[in-house]
């Protein structure tokens, strides 16, 4: 299992008339997320993207804790749980500064070869930095 986590400060442009975070924007926290993990693990989005590869989101689920706030610095925690072959699934928990989690999520992206818009293996590229991660100990 390969995990990550990243720092996102909230925008007032992000929340409601609550202050609380808009339940819409939670899509692009997980994409903040995605993005930072897959560059923690020395690898970009654009790089995969050049090479020929797109990643399009085919799932996404959301639960909703507690609410982020206005100008709230938020903590995503980012996990692969399996080694991907043709999709990649990750999971999300969100925490507030002081702990406590306040959103779950998962989303499943499928690899595309850019070119013939079909499905494809997930690039070695990826694979090959991920699999120390999943070796059996």
């Amino acid at each position: 299992m390969y995990t990550a986590t990243t720092t996102l400060r909230v925008r007032y442009s992000e929340t409601d008339q609550m202050q609380y975070v808009y339940h819409g924007n939670y899509a692009a926290y997980y994409e903040v997320g995605r993005v930072e993990a897959m560059r923690q693990l020395g690898l970009s989005y654009k790089a995969l993207e050049d090479s020929g590869v797109m990643m399009p989101v085919l799932e996404i689920h959301s639960y909703y804790h507690l609410p982020a706030k206005y100008d709230e610095l938020l903590t995503i925690k980012i996990t692969i749980p399996v080694l991907p072959l043709v999709k990649i699934r990750f999971q999300y928990e969100i925490y507030a500064e002081d702990g406590r989690k306040l959103h779950t999520g998962e989303t499943t992206l499928a690899f595309i070869n850019r070119a013939t818009g079909k499905p494809t293996k997930a690039p070695a590229a990826m694979t090959d930095l991920l699999a120390p991660f999943f070796d059996e100990k």
